[in-house]
Protein backbone atom coordinates (compact mmCIF):
# COMPACT_ATOMS: atom_id res chain seq x y z
CA UNK A 1 0.00 0.00 0.00
CA UNK A 2 1.39 3.41 -1.07
CA UNK A 3 0.53 4.95 2.27
CA UNK A 4 2.11 2.23 4.63
CA UNK A 5 5.10 2.44 2.62
CA UNK A 6 5.42 6.01 2.98
CA UNK A 7 4.80 5.56 6.63
CA UNK A 8 7.44 2.93 7.15
CA UNK A 9 9.83 5.52 5.21
CA UNK A 10 9.22 8.51 7.89
CA UNK A 11 10.15 6.44 10.77
CA UNK A 12 13.67 4.61 10.31
CA UNK A 13 14.07 2.47 13.18
CA UNK A 14 14.69 -0.85 12.58
CA UNK A 15 12.23 -2.72 14.58
CA UNK A 16 9.01 -1.87 15.94
CA UNK A 17 9.78 -0.86 19.28
CA UNK A 18 10.18 2.83 20.80
CA UNK A 19 7.54 5.28 19.86
CA UNK A 20 7.77 5.86 16.11
CA UNK A 21 7.54 1.89 15.18
CA UNK A 22 4.19 1.81 17.28
CA UNK A 23 2.91 5.05 15.87
CA UNK A 24 3.31 3.25 11.95
CA UNK A 25 1.88 0.26 13.32
CA UNK A 26 -1.35 2.05 14.76
CA UNK A 27 -1.60 3.72 11.48
CA UNK A 28 -0.80 0.60 9.37
CA UNK A 29 -3.58 -1.00 11.46
CA UNK A 30 -5.93 1.75 10.38
CA UNK A 31 -5.13 1.76 6.89
CA UNK A 32 -5.90 -1.76 6.86
CA UNK A 33 -9.32 -1.80 8.40
CA UNK A 34 -10.00 1.00 6.34
CA UNK A 35 -9.39 -1.39 3.12
CA UNK A 36 -11.16 -3.97 4.93
CA UNK A 37 -14.35 -2.64 6.28
CA UNK A 38 -14.78 1.43 5.85
CA UNK A 39 -13.51 4.10 8.59
CA UNK A 40 -17.44 4.32 10.07
CA UNK A 41 -17.33 1.04 11.11
CA UNK A 42 -13.52 1.22 11.95
CA UNK A 43 -12.74 1.09 16.20
CA UNK A 44 -9.84 1.66 18.17
CA UNK A 45 -10.07 -2.06 19.10
CA UNK A 46 -10.00 -2.82 15.32
CA UNK A 47 -6.76 -1.02 15.00
CA UNK A 48 -5.01 -2.01 17.53
CA UNK A 49 -5.65 -5.74 16.61
CA UNK A 50 -4.08 -4.66 13.78
CA UNK A 51 -1.43 -3.04 15.10
CA UNK A 52 -0.89 -5.85 17.33
CA UNK A 53 -0.83 -3.64 20.45
CA UNK A 54 -2.53 -2.29 23.07
CA UNK A 55 -5.17 0.31 23.69
CA UNK A 56 -3.17 2.08 26.28
CA UNK A 57 -0.66 1.82 23.73
CA UNK A 58 -3.34 3.68 20.96
CA UNK A 59 -3.67 6.27 23.45
CA UNK A 60 -0.34 7.35 23.92
CA UNK A 61 0.13 8.36 20.67
CA UNK A 62 -3.54 9.63 19.57
CA UNK A 63 -6.54 11.09 21.11
CA UNK A 64 -8.78 8.72 19.33
CA UNK A 65 -9.67 7.29 15.87
CA UNK A 66 -10.48 10.85 14.41
CA UNK A 67 -7.05 12.11 15.43
CA UNK A 68 -5.17 8.83 14.02
CA UNK A 69 -7.21 9.04 10.46
CA UNK A 70 -5.84 12.77 10.19
CA UNK A 71 -2.39 11.51 10.44
CA UNK A 72 -2.60 9.15 8.02
CA UNK A 73 -4.60 11.10 5.51
CA UNK A 74 -1.97 13.99 6.35
CA UNK A 75 0.58 11.45 5.19
CA UNK A 76 -1.53 10.02 2.22
CA UNK A 77 -1.64 13.34 1.08
CA UNK A 78 2.04 14.09 1.22
CA UNK A 79 2.94 10.97 -0.66
CA UNK A 80 0.30 11.36 -3.03
CA UNK A 81 1.54 15.11 -3.84
CA UNK A 82 5.42 13.83 -3.72
CA UNK A 83 4.07 11.40 -6.29
CA UNK A 84 2.82 13.47 -8.39
CA UNK A 85 5.58 16.10 -8.71
CA UNK A 86 7.80 13.26 -9.43
CA UNK A 87 5.81 11.89 -12.10
CA UNK A 88 5.75 15.88 -14.25
CA UNK A 89 8.63 16.46 -16.76
CA UNK A 90 8.56 20.28 -16.78
CA UNK A 91 10.38 19.98 -20.10
CA UNK A 92 7.38 18.55 -21.59
CA UNK A 93 4.82 20.27 -23.79
CA UNK A 94 2.14 21.40 -21.38
CA UNK A 95 -0.59 18.69 -22.34
CA UNK A 96 2.21 15.88 -21.42
CA UNK A 97 2.60 17.53 -18.08
CA UNK A 98 -1.37 17.53 -17.57
CA UNK A 99 -1.47 13.80 -18.92
CA UNK A 100 1.93 12.95 -16.39
CA UNK A 101 0.23 14.51 -13.48
CA UNK A 102 -3.31 12.62 -13.99
CA UNK A 103 -1.95 9.16 -14.64
CA UNK A 104 -0.03 9.79 -11.43
CA UNK A 105 -2.76 10.90 -9.68
CA UNK A 106 -4.75 7.90 -10.63
CA UNK A 107 -1.66 5.28 -10.33
CA UNK A 108 -1.79 6.74 -6.82
CA UNK A 109 -5.51 6.49 -5.79
CA UNK A 110 -6.32 3.79 -7.26
CA UNK A 111 -3.11 1.58 -5.31
CA UNK A 112 -5.36 2.76 -2.15
CA UNK A 113 -9.15 3.03 -3.26
CA UNK A 114 -10.76 2.62 0.23
CA UNK A 115 -8.82 4.82 1.64
CA UNK A 116 -9.18 7.57 -0.66
CA UNK A 117 -12.64 7.40 -0.62
CA UNK A 118 -12.79 7.68 2.90
CA UNK A 119 -10.90 10.75 2.31
CA UNK A 120 -13.56 12.18 0.34
CA UNK A 121 -16.81 10.83 2.18
CA UNK A 122 -15.91 10.56 5.63
CA UNK A 123 -13.68 13.30 6.68
CA UNK A 124 -16.26 16.32 6.21
CA UNK A 125 -18.26 14.50 8.71
CA UNK A 126 -15.75 15.27 11.21
CA UNK A 127 -16.48 18.34 11.24
CA UNK A 128 -14.39 21.00 12.73
CA UNK A 129 -11.97 18.50 13.72
CA UNK A 130 -10.83 17.98 10.16
CA UNK A 131 -10.98 21.54 8.46
CA UNK A 132 -7.15 22.36 8.86
CA UNK A 133 -6.62 19.21 7.30
CA UNK A 134 -9.33 19.56 4.31
CA UNK A 135 -7.49 23.54 3.92
CA UNK A 136 -3.90 22.58 4.28
CA UNK A 137 -4.54 19.85 1.68
CA UNK A 138 -6.25 21.41 -0.69
CA UNK A 139 -3.48 24.74 -0.46
CA UNK A 140 -0.48 22.23 -0.90
CA UNK A 141 -2.07 20.92 -4.13
CA UNK A 142 -2.76 24.55 -5.66
CA UNK A 143 0.79 25.15 -4.80
CA UNK A 144 1.96 22.24 -6.83
CA UNK A 145 -0.44 22.87 -10.00
CA UNK A 146 0.13 26.76 -10.18
CA UNK A 147 3.71 26.08 -9.87
CA UNK A 148 3.64 23.55 -12.40
CA UNK A 149 1.26 26.09 -15.04
CA UNK A 150 3.84 28.67 -14.31
CA UNK A 151 7.20 27.75 -16.46
CA UNK A 152 8.24 28.84 -19.88
CA UNK A 153 6.52 25.56 -21.43
CA UNK A 154 3.32 26.62 -20.23
CA UNK A 155 3.35 30.63 -21.13
CA UNK A 156 5.05 29.80 -24.53
CA UNK A 157 1.48 27.98 -25.22
CA UNK A 158 -0.35 30.87 -23.88
CA UNK A 159 -1.20 29.04 -20.75
CA UNK A 160 -0.28 29.70 -17.47
CA UNK A 161 -0.14 31.23 -14.91
CA UNK A 162 -3.79 29.61 -13.55
CA UNK A 163 -5.86 31.33 -11.41
CA UNK A 164 -6.81 29.79 -8.05
CA UNK A 165 -10.68 29.21 -8.30
CA UNK A 166 -9.65 27.73 -11.38
CA UNK A 167 -7.16 24.75 -10.04
CA UNK A 168 -9.83 24.41 -6.73
CA UNK A 169 -12.31 23.74 -9.31
CA UNK A 170 -10.33 21.37 -10.98
CA UNK A 171 -9.85 19.41 -7.35
CA UNK A 172 -13.21 19.39 -6.64
CA UNK A 173 -14.10 17.82 -9.85
CA UNK A 174 -11.51 14.67 -9.57
CA UNK A 175 -12.06 14.37 -6.29
CA UNK A 176 -16.37 13.86 -7.07
CA UNK A 177 -15.09 11.89 -10.22
CA UNK A 178 -12.85 9.55 -8.61
CA UNK A 179 -15.57 9.17 -5.66
CA UNK A 180 -18.72 8.26 -8.17
CA UNK A 181 -16.47 5.87 -10.19
CA UNK A 182 -15.66 3.98 -7.24
CA UNK A 183 -18.87 3.83 -5.75
CA UNK A 184 -20.47 2.49 -8.97
CA UNK A 185 -17.91 0.30 -8.78
CA UNK A 186 -15.83 1.17 -11.71
CA UNK A 187 -11.83 1.41 -12.28
CA UNK A 188 -10.70 5.14 -11.93
CA UNK A 189 -7.80 3.78 -15.06
CA UNK A 190 -11.11 3.54 -17.12
CA UNK A 191 -11.94 7.45 -17.13
CA UNK A 192 -8.21 8.45 -17.56
CA UNK A 193 -9.29 9.76 -21.35
CA UNK A 194 -12.15 11.89 -19.80
CA UNK A 195 -9.86 13.21 -16.68
CA UNK A 196 -7.09 14.58 -19.44
CA UNK A 197 -9.26 15.94 -21.78
CA UNK A 198 -11.24 17.93 -19.45
CA UNK A 199 -8.26 18.75 -17.04
CA UNK A 200 -6.42 20.21 -20.57
CA UNK A 201 -9.49 22.39 -21.66
CA UNK A 202 -9.89 23.47 -17.86
CA UNK A 203 -6.21 25.00 -17.89
CA UNK A 204 -5.77 25.83 -21.58
CA UNK A 205 -5.35 29.34 -22.88
CA UNK A 206 -8.89 31.13 -21.60
CA UNK A 207 -7.95 29.63 -18.13
CA UNK A 208 -6.07 33.10 -16.95
CA UNK A 209 -8.45 35.31 -18.82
Amino acid sequence: MTTVRYLHDQHTASTDDGAGGFRRRLLDGLAASIAEKGYRATTVADIVRRARTSRRTFYEHFSGKEECFIVLLTAANAEMIRRVSAAVDPAAPWTTQVRQAIEAWIACVESEPALMLSWIRDVPSLGAAARPLQREAMEAFVSVIQTFCDTPEWRAAGVGPVPRPVVVMLLGGLRELTATTFEDGGRLSDVTEVAVRSTIALLGPHAGA
